[in-house]
């Protein structure tokens, strides 16, 4: 299936010069451009009425199902501005893993190739607002039930739509490690849940985990298992992986984990230089008493926002202790300079990950 996007430009576009200035420091999350694709769904017409048109509110009435049963999925990518255009990294991952979503979460899947033409279609008329250097358009595909009604079923009316919003390196003088708060009071996933699901509802639970590690003097929360507490699952919107002394990489397996993107590519390019790559449970314990032997010599995060965080600290109600001294690793650092320079067009893409836009 494929919608044709009718392209309704902004009456009232942002000036250059409050564009310019919004560019020069954007933050994350809090700039946005003049524009939103947007496509509807009903039973009797499926996927209809695509356009591009001006960033506006919706109106949604008070009986909407998204507001009282959380019917709702998203996404996370960006563009980048390179020499001779604009690439966007895998979004045929990201139409993909949107899909799965909506089918979990049983709501009406969007065609992979339409969700992959709003994306670009937005690119292409807010190209203006992609920041130089480091900087990115990050990218926000969503969909919600919107249908008024106050029994607990299954949508029959969902709105797709996606917004941009500027943002610049995510991290001020380069990566900088983090600490985290092992959380022992919350779980984020258990087996047959959302876990592997991009859906608001994760994100809401995780919110009080995060505050106690910040109460902690922590920057971020990982989870447990929700069985035993024991095994590490992801931190509050990261993956995990770790490093050790024979060179290998270890990351906890998919089920009850996001099956992140950016995870996914640096098992693919670990892979690509002979590394070992083990998918397999991995407990708090051995995390500590690795560290303290020196077997483990890294852990690092990774996302579409910050790409890879180096983690220098884990604390916890049993105590903290150090990883690698606190520092940032060389095999963190490294990972994360060749999977920018792919993003940016700076390096070959052997997996043909980039799809160019302009």
């Amino acid at each position: 299936m494929s919608l044709k996007f009718e392209i309704r430009p902004t009456p009232t576009p942002t000036s250059e010069q409050e564009r310019t200035a919004k560019l020069a420091d954007p933050g994350f999350g809090r700039v946005f451009t003049d524009h939103m694709a947007i496509v509807r769904y009903n039973q009797a017409k499926g996927w209809h009425d695509a356009r591009v048109e001006s960033r506006a509110n919706f109106p949604l009435d008070p009986a909407a199902a998204v507001l009282h049963y959380a019917q709702e999925i998203f996404e996370g990518l960006k563009a980048y501005k390179r020499d001779n255009g604009v690439n966007l990294f895998r979004p045929d991952a990201n139409a993909r893993r949107f899909r799965n979503s909506a089918e979990r979460m049983a709501m009406a899947p969007i065609p992979e190739d339409v969700f992959i033409e709003a994306v670009e279609q937005l690119v292409r008329i807010d190209s203006a607002w992609i920041p130089g250097g480091e900087g990115s358009l990050y990218l926000r595909p969503f969909m919600i039930a919107s249908e008024t009604f106050l029994g607990v079923k299954p949508s029959s009316e969902y709105i797709f739509s996606v917004i941009a919003s500027p943002v610049g390196s995510y991290f001020k003088g380069g990566p900088a490690p983090v600490s985290i708060w092992v959380s022992e009071n919350y779980t984020r996933a258990a087996i047959g849940g959302t876990g592997a699901v991009k859906c608001g509802g994760n994100y809401a639970a995780s919110l009080r985990a995060q505050a106690e590690a910040i109460e902690h003097g922590c920057d971020q929360v990982v989870f447990l298992d929700a069985v035993e507490r024991r095994y590490i699952e992801e931190l509050g919107g990261m993956n995990v992986f770790f490093v050790f002394d024979d060179g290998s990489l270890l990351t906890p397996p998919l089920g009850t984990i996001l099956p992140g993107i950016t995870r996914d590519s640096i098992i693919a390019l670990a892979k690509d230089s002979g590394t070992r790559v083990r998918e397999e449970l991995y407990t708090i314990d051995q995390w500590r008493s690795d560290a303290a032997s020196g077997k483990l010599k890294e852990a690092f995060a990774c996302g579409t926002a910050a790409v890879i965080s180096p983690i220098g600290k884990v604390c916890s109600a049993s105590g903290d202790f150090l990883i690698s001294g606190g520092a940032a690793g060389p095999v963190a650092m490294g990972m994360r300079k060749k999977l920018v320079d792919i993003q940016y067009g700076r390096a070959d893409d052997p997996h043909e990950w980039i799809r160019k836009v302009l």
